[in-house]
């Protein structure tokens, strides 16, 4: 891999053909199936999907990307595509728990044991594989953030949920690794959002669904959507903790908080996925920006450890903005290698 390579975080915008983005932003993320929210007939849906992640691939390509995703393009949202599709959880009956803001939000009810039962994400593995020639890496959502977002009506004990999604990611991230991901990403914002829990018993959970992976992980851990939460703290409070995590990169944000990047030297050993690109508005960095934030790190971090990125998912940015901004990054990498 190239010093200072380029990634997504995940998602790319979908289009405005495909889902109704007014809805999308009208609403905090849907943790429960949210099949409003796609235009197409049912019987075009996959079909549309499809032809919008070529669209999602190319447009990574050509912004110069060196890691490319699917986009999240089939997802209603980051974690309800994995979480809905375990058994042992009721989504047609939700339960409610509060979202990071703090407004309720329906959420899947766990009524019995959570498992997979085979495969969830392989097909948009497959699809991505298929239609590029790069690096590609697909995202799971964490087993803290989906048990936290979750009504438990069975395990009456939130360590006993967490580590049981932690067995179904464990599955998964194994399963796409023998499908041929080269990186895959675990999601777990909610270790920010609530540091308590993720100290008590969510870092366990997320070394269990990393134990006995072979294969490269990250961990992406964040303030949440820029559209959604406004405010930014200028530290982590659930960070250091990650330094013995197995995953060998984690991604976190800098460009909309400005970042205190001192931190990152509690993460010796770890490549960052460097957040350096605000989604707060879709006013387009300059390349030269970018590659300033990318500096501010670097008296705490090697330049071979760091990967360039967004803050977050870029899901929802207009899609000629998320372009631009994928540019100015690519830019900016080029800018950094020069030196």
């Amino acid at each position: 891999m190239t010093l200072f390579p380029t990634s997504l975080v995940g998602s790319y915008p979908q289009p405005e053909w495909l889902i109704d983005r007014a809805k999308l932003a009208g609403r905090f993320p849907p943790r429960v199936r949210a099949r409003e929210l796609w235009r197409p007939a049912p019987e075009f849906l996959a079909q549309a999907q499809d032809d919008a992640t070529r669209v999602a691939i190319r447009s990574q390509e050509e912004a110069g990307l060196d890691i490319v995703t699917d986009g999240e393009i089939r997802r209603e949202s980051y974690s309800n595509h994995f979480a809905t599709a375990l058994s042992g959880v009721d989504i047609d009956n939700p339960g409610e728990a509060l979202d990071r803001s703090g407004h309720p939000n329906p959420v899947p009810r766990v009524v019995g044991e959570v498992v997979r039962s085979g495969p969830i994400e392989r097909s948009d593995l497959d699809f991505l594989r298929a239609h590029t020639d790069r690096t590609v890496k697909i995202t799971v959502p964490g087993p803290f953030t989906m048990s936290q977002q979750a009504q438990d009506d069975h395990y009456g004990d939130p360590r006993a949920v967490a580590l049981a999604y932690a067995d179904a990611v464990n599955q998964e991230v194994k399963d796409l690794f023998a499908a041929g991901a080269d990186i895959v990403q675990l999601d777990e914002p909610y270790m920010q959002a609530r540091p308590e829990p993720a100290r008590a018993y969510g870092l366990e959970a997320l070394n269990r669904a990393l134990d006995g992976v072979e294969g490269t992980t990250a961990v992406h851990i964040c303030f949440g959507y820029a559209a959604i939460i406004h405010e930014r703290p200028s530290g982590y409070s659930f960070l250091p903790e990650l330094a013995d995590c197995p995953a060998g990169q984690i991604s976190i944000e800098t460009a909309q908080s400005n970042l205190d990047t001192s931190v990152l030297k509690h993460l010796p050993d770890k490549t960052i996925i460097l957040g350096v690109i605000d989604l707060s508005e879709p006013a387009v960095e300059t390349a030269q920006t970018v590659a300033e934030r990318v500096r501010r790190a670097l008296p705490y971090v090697d330049a071979e450890r760091i990967v360039l990125a967004p803050d977050c998912g870029m899901k929802y940015l207009p899609r000629e903005s998320a372009d631009g901004k994928m540019r100015a990054m690519a830019a900016a990498a080029q800018i950094l290698r020069a030196g």
